[in-house]
């Protein structure tokens, strides 16, 4: 996982618990990069899952809703870093459609050993969609939270079900998506 989200994970926590918790639970989690992140590196994803749950037990917040409550802060830091993504889109769902074919082609041209979740829009209409995530991660909680940010930057109400399964591919999660008044 690029470290461009652990350090915005890291400031997340930050605003969640404070500075000096974040550094107690780094150096309670014994983690394998220590809890030193740059933007750049390359970290194992397990320590995102390490670190959450020792956030867990201090806010007493479920670890997935934690990951939901990241995501939708990492949507609104993605927005501010990168939002010619989000200003070529003419809709929400537009946006999404073009995640995995335009976006992801971009952050793999700057990070060439990314390996970035599969994102497809199944289904669309005018209100609804059906977008498929994949990723041996799991991190479909994290996809939440950034559909969530990326419909308020839209200025969409949305309601989304998960539902899980897995077909010859492996294992992904569907979003079912509607947008309402």
């Amino acid at each position: 996982m690029k470290g461009i989200v652990f350090t915005e994970y890291l400031a997340f926590a930050e605003q969640l618990v404070g500075e000096d918790v974040v550094e107690d639970v780094i150096e309670d989690c014994d983690l394998p990069s220590g809890g030193a992140y740059t933007s750049v590196g390359t970290y194992d994803h397990s320590e995102i899952v390490t670190l959450t749950k020792a956030f867990s037990q201090h806010t007493g917040t479920e670890p997935e809703e934690l990951v939901r409550m990241f995501g939708s802060y990492l949507g609104e830091v993605f927005q501010k870093k990168f939002g010619r993504f989000f200003d070529d889109a003419p809709t929400f769902f537009d946006f999404l459609a073009n995640v995995h074919t335009h976006i992801h082609v971009e952050v793999q041209k700057l990070y060439p050993d990314a390996e970035l979740p599969s994102i497809e829009m199944l289904e669309r209409s005018e209100f609804d969609a059906q977008l498929r995530y994949r990723s041996p991660r799991k991190m479909d909680s994290l996809a939440l939270g950034l559909i969530q940010a990326t419909a308020i930057s839209f200025g969409e109400n949305l309601n989304v079900t998960r539902s899980y399964g897995h077909d010859a591919a492996g294992d992904f999660v569907d979003f079912r998506l509607r947008l309402s008044g």
